[in-house]
């Protein structure tokens, strides 16, 4: 049953994994350029899973410390989320422990197909909203990683010359 879920969502995510494929690369890259180590890039997109934020969180980290400042800032990037969470509330019904993780991996993209996706017959709806939010979730998180370790070995960053 999980393993037809997962054929029927993949193909659903091919057009979001070139997309975050190629952001996240230049996510990683731009974390790296900004001085932090591809761990950093890594551990946000694996755990904020909110390309907007995350892009902006870099220079809310060389900031000086505000967190009122920054509470601010990412409820107003991430607001958008309450009213797919709302539209969602009746398709996530009884997902049991995957509601956690469908909640947690609502980005626009995976909203998009799980609110519209026709979910051919026989296909268990509840693996396959949780296989579309996975693979989206692993094509950000892998993007960035590489990202991330792509800049530590292509681009080297030199300390300013001092007069």
């Amino acid at each position: 049953m999980k393993w037809k879920a997962f054929r029927a969502a993949f193909p659903h995510t091919l057009p979001i994994f070139a997309g975050f494929w190629f952001l996240g690369l230049a996510y990683g890259i731009y974390m790296h350029v900004a001085g932090f180590s591809f761990v950093y890039p890594m551990l946000m997109s694996l755990l904020i899973f909110g390309g907007s934020l995350e892009f902006v969180a870099v220079e809310m980290l060389l900031s000086p410390f505000a967190p009122v400042q920054v509470f601010i800032m990412t409820l107003l990037i991430q607001a958008r989320h309450l009213f797919y969470g709302i539209s969602m509330l009746d398709k996530y019904k009884g997902m049991g422990w995957k509601k956690g993780y469908l909640i947690f991996g609502m980005c626009d993209e995976t909203f998009s197909i799980n609110y519209t996706a026709e979910i051919p017959d026989g296909v268990d709806k509840g693996w396959f909203f949780f296989f579309v939010t996975l693979l989206n979730h692993f094509y950000w998180f892998s993007g960035a990683t590489i990202g991330g370790l792509v800049g530590l070995s292509l681009i080297h960053i030199s300390e300013p010359t001092r007069l």
